[in-house]
């Protein structure tokens, strides 16, 4: 007789053997018991002290309460990688590639094991919340900040997005999902009014939410700036209190974004918990008052102070309760899972006579171009940066992975000519006097950019007794030439280089439309030097600290800029064409920069920067075994796309970027991504355009047509679409078994390498009178198999993938009928059918 298979399977526990009963039914004790402990906690606070715990003391932590055995809560950003509450380099962090990748990996596994490393990093720096993940969609390819969101499918960004917030809190530490709800754009974004019907603000914007409420249960959620509908999203009571809340069951915590909460009693009435950052919200006194006043019930602030305490217990910080996650998962290797994450994310987009993996054998030579690849974009700019302790770029991971004298490098054309915080070749540090010239703190600059806002100074400075900041070093030139310094900032500088000074002024506020933009200023040059290449030579930008006392929020910010010596662009083409002309493979790289994507604006153009486009028309042109590596966060149009033998997608690939570039370029490692969005052929092409308020009001006029449901709908072939991606193998797909609630497909791997192939499973509603998309992702999984080999992918068919939301009943509806099920390597790329009827 075999053995019972309905049993629960039994596993270890400290030695003892136990069953997935007993695990659920601890479980359940160990979260009784933290309700308990916070339900006696919430029981000895008076009015002002649970107003107080409602509001950041700073800029990333909540006030300790001895009294009740609760320790400070910390909070830090953000999604690639955990920066701790210090600007700094002297602390590093591991900075994985961006959520783009992340989602291009179609891994919610992989999400969930990079989710692991990040609650590793977060312990080691004291953090107990992560402010992540960001899973608004990409409506518009135009959106700024989409390099840190995942992908313009709901269903997709919900996979991820759970798998990412099981994997944080798999360690033990709580996230953040953000931004709840229809942050989809930069422009105006402290104040515009979202505007989305019911429909698709269920369907398509709140579904991502919903799912990873499901899924994930995570123990946070962060709302956004904006308004929906009218009301401001800290404020949105029918939202949070009776959709995110009533319906969905979400018992986390919700913390505004920074500066977002400005109503005491519209944010607590609204379902906000947590204002941030302190020490001044319009939480604290100022909710104690209102309740003293009537204006608010005082069971309105226990309900947030119990999500506080909840959420407290789970990360282990209220005594009496036992933490959600006694002992952490095994310690995960972060350069290792990094450097497999960016080449899992990769995206070859076209391949042409297999010109991809490379031939690297003896004699075969590789033309390095763009400079791009020898100063690498890794990570998005704005809240999403971290300090990785080391950074591979292209160069660095092609020059170790091929033989002495296989490659050549030529700049070819530079992705920007503005001058950028000093980084390559410095080393600097920041150096904080009082009036009297004494120093009071002083710390390392990652680069030449100082961001210190609330508390986040270097030790032993502070705003009363700073009168200036020196950042101060060495700059050791690559390049002989005329080196141009700046700064940006707003305030007195002065500018000295080799120990002379050049420029002492003022800089003035321009007219940037974000306050965040407005405050760090334009970018500005201020003299010129001549440097000899390899030569050290002194550096300094003094700052004169302004009196800061009465902001809302107290804050630094200025950069020590520089560009290296500009040389006639033409001039660098031809160098590019002679390299690429010489070498049996031209590799070239190219790449947004922060000024293109970053957060706090939206993008006016889909463009490459400078004369990158010019670079690889040449290229190309002498050289038709070309590959061009892309290095942006989200779509950029590919005008030589056709003239090119492959394109690669790497995103911003993280701090391991350059090792996994050379992994998938010589075939050590597969490209396994697969497009999380699509990539238009022009601006022109992409449905949804308009990311620029009109009247404050942002209107979402394309309803539930977004991404690749609008292209279908409009008849409108992208350069690339949603799915797409190629491996370096082939498969045959053989066989398709649907039923209302799962599809198998049977496929083999008919090349000559092992592979991994996602296969994505499409809807089609044959006769539809409710105004859906032709065809929607409902479920997907990967499979893996060698040479030869066949395998079976089994996907489940969620019931709401079969619904809609009924505006006039105001909830879901189920819609029978016939559908056809579509097994597909894209959107675009059918290989099985089947019909199923409900």
């Amino acid at each position: 007789m075999g053995p019972d298979r309905t049993a629960p399977a039994p596993h270890r526990r400290g030695g003892t053997a136990v069953t997935d009963a007993d695990q659920v039914r601890q479980e359940g004790s160990d979260e009784q018991a933290r309700e308990d402990a916070v339900e006696t906690a919430l029981g000895k606070l008076d009015l002002d002290t649970k107003a107080r715990l409602l509001s950041g003391q700073d800029m990333w932590t909540l006030p300790a309460l001895p009294g009740i055995g609760l320790g400070s809560l910390v909070m830090s950003d953000g999604p690639v990688g955990v920066r701790g509450v210090r600007w700094t380099a002297d602390d590093p962090s591991i900075a994985l590639p961006s959520p783009t990748a992340l989602a291009a990996s179609w891994d919610p596994d992989l999400a969930r094991r990079a989710g692991q490393l990040l609650a590793q990093e977060a312990r080691r720096k004291g953090v107990h919340v992560l402010l992540a993940p960001t899973v608004n969609l990409h409506r518009s390819p135009l959106g700024g900040r989409h390099f840190e969101c995942y992908s313009e499918d709901p269903h997709l960004t919900g996979a991820i997005g759970s798998g990412y917030v099981n994997g944080v809190q798999d360690g033990g530490v709580g996230t953040t999902v953000k931004h709840f709800v229809g942050n989809d754009a930069e422009t105006e974004r402290f104040t515009v009014d979202s505007v989305i019907a019911p429909r698709p603000l269920r369907e398509v914007y709140l579904a991502p939410f919903e799912a990873i409420v499901k899924n994930a249960r995570p123990w946070g959620v962060m709302t956004a700036y904006n308004r929906v509908n009218g009301t401001t999203m800290t404020e949105h009571h029918h939202l949070v209190n009776e959709v995110l809340r009533g319906e969905w069951g979400f018992d986390g915590c919700n913390v505004s974004d920074w500066m977002a909460a400005r109503s005491t009693t519209g944010d607590i009435l609204g379902g906000l918990d947590v204002a941030m950052p302190g020490p001044q919200t319009v939480y604290g006194p100022a909710l104690a008052a209102a309740v003293r006043a009537g204006e608010v019930p005082e069971s309105a602030v226990d309900t947030a102070v119990r999500n506080v305490l909840r959420l407290a217990a789970r990360v282990g910080l209220l005594e009496g309760a036992p933490a959600a996650v006694p002992r952490p998962p095994a310690p995960v290797d972060g350069q290792a899972l990094a450097r497999e994450l960016a080449a899992r994310g990769s995206v070859l987009v076209r391949n042409e006579a297999g010109a991809l993996p490379l031939d690297a054998g003896p004699g075969r030579t590789v033309a390095l171009i763009g400079a791009a690849a020898r100063d690498a974009r890794v990570l998005g700019g704005g809240s999403a940066t971290v300090f990785p302790e080391r950074v591979l770029s292209p160069l660095d991971g092609l020059t170790a992975a091929l033989p002495e004298g296989a490659l050549t490098f030529a700049v070819g054309a530079d992705p920007s000519d503005e001058l950028v915080p000093a980084g390559q070749g410095f080393e600097l540090r920041a150096v904080c006097r009082d009036a009297a010239g004494a120093v009071v703190g002083e710390g390392g600059l990652p680069s030449g950019q100082v961001q210190w806002i609330g508390d986040d100074l270097p030790e032993g400075a502070s705003y009363e007794t700073m009168a200036s900041i020196e950042v101060t070093g060495t700059y050791v030139p690559r390049e002989s030439g005329e080196h141009a310094f700046g700064t940006r900032g707003l305030g007195a500088f002065t500018l000295a280089v080799g120990g002379r000074v050049l420029w002492e002024g003022v800089q003035e506020m321009g007219d940037e439309a974000d306050p965040f933009e407005a405050f760090f200023g334009a970018p500005s040059e201020r003299a010129r030097v001549l440097l000899t290449a390899g030569e050290p030579v002194e550096v300094s930008l003094t700052y004169q600290v302004p009196d800061l006392s009465a902001l809302p929020l107290r804050a630094v910010m200025f950069s020590l800029l520089h560009l290296g010596p500009r040389r006639d662009a033409d001039e660098l083409i031809a160098e590019a064409v002679e390299a690429a002309r010489d070498a049996d493979t031209a590799v070239v790289v190219v790449a947004t920069t922060e000024r293109v994507e970053s957060e706090g604006f939206d993008r006016r153009d889909l463009a490459l920067p400078g004369r990158q486009d010019d670079l690889v028309r040449a290229v190309a042109a002498a050289n038709p075994n070309t590959v061009v590596v892309v290095n942006a966060g989200s779509p950029v149009e590919l005008p030589w796309r056709g003239e090119v033998a492959a394109v690669l997608l790497t995103w911003f690939p993280g701090q391991e970027g350059g090792a996994a570039l050379a992994d998938v370029l010589l075939g050590r490692a597969e490209p396994g991504g697969r497009l999380p969005t699509t990539w238009p052929a022009a601006l022109a092409d992409a449905p949804v355009t308009e990311v620029v308020p009109d009247g404050g009001r942002l209107e979402y006029h394309e309803g539930l047509f977004i991404g690749y449901r609008a292209y279908e709908a409009r008849g409108v072939e992208p350069a690339y679409p949603f799915g797409h991606g190629l491996g370096y193998t082939d498969w045959a797909y053989e066989s398709l078994e649907a039923g209302p609630d799962r599809v198998r497909v049977r496929l083999t791997n008919t090349g000559t390498r092992p592979g991994r192939e996602v296969v994505q499973v499409y809807l089609a509603p044959a006769d539809d009178r409710d105004g859906r998309p032709a065809s929607w992702l409902a479920g997907f999984a990967a499979v893996e198999a060698g040479p030869g080999e066949s395998v079976e992918a089994e996907i489940e068919l969620p019931a709401r993938a079969f619904e809609i939301w009924d505006e006039q009943a105001h909830a879901w509806r189920r819609i029978g009928g016939t559908y056809e099920v579509r097994a597909s390597r894209s959107h675009a790329d059918t290989r099985l059918t089947a019909t199923l009827g409900l």
